[in-house]
């Protein structure tokens, strides 16, 4: 406890965001592209920008299941456990046919094997090339990577209640928080650092209480399993058959028997969704006794998370189990906590806005690790001065500084950029995209080793800006289909990544220009002490662009 509340919760709200701040940098950066995961995924298979959009069309979808069942059929082997026909959506305009594999030792699951149907239904697509798509950020925010999921769940756990104690005891320390909102002073060292965590905190202040509480109810299960070991001491099984019996099937029996067409069953589904649109169909252990075929209505527009299903006997078509029209409120307020979290209700001026604000909540971090720093070297500034090397505590930070905050932009053009230059035939792609991610967080680790100075931080700012603006062009060179033809087509979610991508690139871009702009004004000395630093400075080069800011501001203007 410090002298006054006041100054106890400032010493909280510091720690709390300080010791995660570099993991949920990571968190928000991947979580915020995740928003964007099935555009992503779309532009990661260009085999699929020509030919295989299409709409959802509701007099089609006999034929479509009859096609689909008997393509399976044909093609899947016969240790096949699921099949899959997924419909076109609003954001995977697409109709595929895939399979499930046994999983091989050590797997949780199968391989699944994807083929596409072209729009005019003259083929099937079979050839398209292995990534992880979008579907590798989504994971990675709260899955991390190259650790079990149970331990990084944990960690992010850690992190997300952290950040939560940060975000309230920032609230209660914010005495002007409208006042800040508008206020952004230039050219001032540590205070305009402090005036962008407090703009960029304040601004989307809603988003980041929404998504940091409904990211640790996403998991609460997990992180609290008490609950339900108390009222199912002895089978927890009982607790999830109870919670969603329809997922609770039959293990094969090893029986063969005749499958029932898929066809067969639009009279009772239409009986029970009316025109509602499905979005997918599986069936479990096909051509088995206890063979089971589901149902899966497309709810993309509703708030609720809650998937509404038909369950049907696999082999007579009974109707075995449909989703009950009401639950219970405890269920309602889960599905809608994930859905909130998750953005899967909104329309894409929402996911945007989503994206911007998670985008804020990068920029938070990194203003406030980056004030850590300044702070830091402010306290070591003399020492330094006198020719006496940073601290390892200092130059650790300013090197996580320049790693994280730079290195996962980086890292992000690097996988898109490995999902269109490694060879389409390379054993394991889609591990060496996530690889070629972490490979360039690692080397910008590398190079904050040699040097962090205003320089260094400029070069990397225009390197990944000019990684960012070509990578339509990268886009043009290596699909059927660019950045022209997917306007005139109104394929917009690729249109939409090209965009993204110009506009990350000129932000980085024009930072690298306004870094410079920025330091030459705060690096003017005064009369006084020009022959002093200018001795320094032949005595010691500077590696850190936070000693620059440092000499600029003092520590008490920061803090005031």
């Amino acid at each position: 406890m410090k002298e006054t509340f006041f100054r106890t919760l400032s010493w909280l709200h510091t720690w709390a965001g300080l010791l995660v701040c570099w993991v949920l940098l990571l968190i928000f950066f991947a979580g915020s592209l995740s928003y964007f995961r099935h555009e992503m995924s779309l532009w990661a298979e260009p085999e699929l920008h020509r030919g295989a959009f299409q709409d959802y069309q509701v007099d089609q979808i006999a034929n479509q299941l009859e096609k689909g069942q008997s393509y399976i059929e044909t093609h899947s082997a016969p240790t096949t456990q699921r099949w899959l026909i997924n419909f076109p959506t609003e954001r995977s305009p697409m109709l595929s046919f895939a399979w499930q594999l046994p999983p091989e030792k050590g797997q949780r699951r199968g391989k699944i094997e994807q083929h596409t149907a072209l729009a005019d239904g003259s083929g099937v697509i079979t050839d398209v090339r292995d990534s992880r798509g979008g579907d590798f950020f989504y994971r990675l925010h709260f899955d991390l990577h190259y650790m079990s999921a149970i331990t990084a769940r944990y960690i992010v756990g850690v992190c997300t209640m952290f950040m939560l104690i940060a975000l309230i005891s920032g609230i209660v320390i914010h005495k002007r928080i409208f006042k800040d909102l508008f206020s952004f002073r230039q050219n001032k060292g540590a205070r305009s650092w402090l005036d962008a965590h407090n703009v960029s905190s304040v601004i989307a202040l809603p988003y980041h209480l929404m998504i940091t509480y409904t990211g640790l109810i996403t998991l609460m299960l997990m992180y609290i399993p008490w609950t339900v070991s108390t009222a199912y001491p002895e089978d927890n099984q009982a607790f999830l058959k109870e919670l969603n019996p329809a997922r609770q099937t039959e293990k094969a029996s090893g029986i063969q028997a005749e499958q029932v067409r898929l066809s067969q069953l639009l009279p009772q589904v239409k009986a029970e969704w009316g025109d509602a649109p499905i979005k997918q169909v599986i069936i479990s252990y096909p051509k088995d006794q206890n063979s089971q075929v589901t149902f899966y209505q497309n709810t993309g527009k509703e708030v609720t998370d809650e998937s509404s299903i038909l369950v049907f006997n696999g082999v007579t078509g009974e109707l075995k189990y449909a989703s009950p029209h009401e639950v219970s409120g405890t269920v309602a307020t889960y599905d809608t906590m994930m859905s909130l979290h998750t953005a899967r209700f909104a329309a894409p001026l929402l996911r945007i806005l989503f994206f911007f604000c998670g985008l804020l909540g990068c920029a938070m971090v990194a203003s406030g690790t980056l004030m850590w720093a300044i702070r830091l070297r402010q306290k070591q500034q003399k020492a330094i001065d006198k020719g006496e090397k940073a601290s390892r505590g200092l130059r650790l930070v300013e090197g996580l500084n320049f790693m994280f905050i730079l290195g996962l932009p980086l890292g992000a053009a690097a996988f898109f950029y490995a999902n269109r230059l490694l060879p389409v035939d390379l054993a394991t792609r889609s591990a060496w995209e996530v690889h070629s991610f972490f490979i360039a967080l690692a080397a910008m680790g590398v190079w904050a080793f040699f040097g962090r100075s205003r320089r260094h931080w400029q070069l990397a700012l225009m390197l990944i800006g000019v990684l960012y603006c070509a990578l339509p062009v990268l886009n043009a060179f290596t699909s059927p289909s660019h950045f022209i033809d997917n306007i005139r087509s109104q394929q917009w979610a690729l249109v939409g990544f090209d965009i993204v991508a110009l506009l990350l690139g000129s932000a980085m871009l024009f930072a690298s220009t306004r870094l410079s702009a920025v330091v030459k004004t705060l690096q003017k000395p005064s009369q006084k002490n020009t022959a002093t630093a200018e001795k320094v400075r032949r005595k010691q080069p500077d590696p850190s662009y936070a000693n620059e800011l440092a000499s600029s501001s003092p520590l008490e203007e920061a803090k005031s």
